[in-house]
């Protein structure tokens, strides 16, 4: 017997062909994403981001205490404070804090310490763990499960953008105390990522290498 306020859990009822073929066209839609490093700065609408972020929040997560933010950053000086902090530490971590190894793995991508994009794009998703607050945001209720939680919805959120048509990349400088103070956020909320979000530039690129994936028989097994 249930002894909490429940819903019908409801699911169109689809043939195993229909099944089959939304999953695999959703495979294919989402093999073309890639991480941009180029981005155009044209506009682009914010009801886009608006429907990606409410997209994000269905996510599921620890206890249903939601435990996100989303704070949007379209603002010229505010892009231009992450972009010089965040170079700021990218610059410590290729002069050295980043081991050989690790830059070696780097290598293929072609990345270093400018970060235009950040400066460029239209949209900055800067996502933040709440690791207290709960479904009513009090900062003292605990939160639970919250990094698996968020990088759940950071991945609804990058997926729902690229259906948009949108080119996104993923930046994690380190440390990144700095983004609570620029977007103003308070102790207990934790930033985990930007997710920039814009156009690409005309003519970008992607490495050659960013395309190679393991194959479904390395990344599956089957009990």
């Amino acid at each position: 017997m249930q002894d909490h306020e429940s819903i019908a859990y409801d699911l169109p009822d689809l043939a195993d062909e229909d099944r089959i073929s939304r999953a695999r066209a959703m495979r294919d839609r989402l093999k073309e994403r890639r991480t941009c490093r180029y981005f155009s700065d044209r506009p682009v609408p914010r009801e886009v981001i608006e429907a990606a972020i409410e997209t994000a929040g269905t996510a599921p997560n620890g206890a249903n205490h939601q435990p996100w933010h989303f704070a949007v950053v379209s603002s010229p000086d505010k892009k231009r404070a992450i972009r010089e902090a965040a170079e700021a530490e990218e610059r410590a971590f290729y002069a050295g804090k980043a081991s050989a190894e690790w830059l070696d793995a780097l290598a293929p991508l072609g990345t270093d310490a400018d970060k235009p994009f950040l400066e460029t794009a239209p949209w900055l998703i800067v996502v933040f763990a709440q690791r207290k607050g709960g479904i009513a945001e009090d900062g003292k209720t605990q939160n639970y499960y919250v990094t698996e939680s968020v990088g759940i919805a950071c991945g609804m959120l990058i997926a729902t953008l690229h259906e948009a048509g949108l080119a996104t990349l993923t930046h994690t400088p380190s440390p990144m105390g700095f983004l609570r103070e620029i977007c103003g956020r308070p102790e207990h909320e934790k930033p985990l990522m930007v997710v920039v979000a814009g156009l690409p530039a005309e003519g970008a690129t992607v490495p050659r290498h960013a395309l190679d994936k393991k194959p479904l028989a390395q990344i599956a097994s089957w009990l």
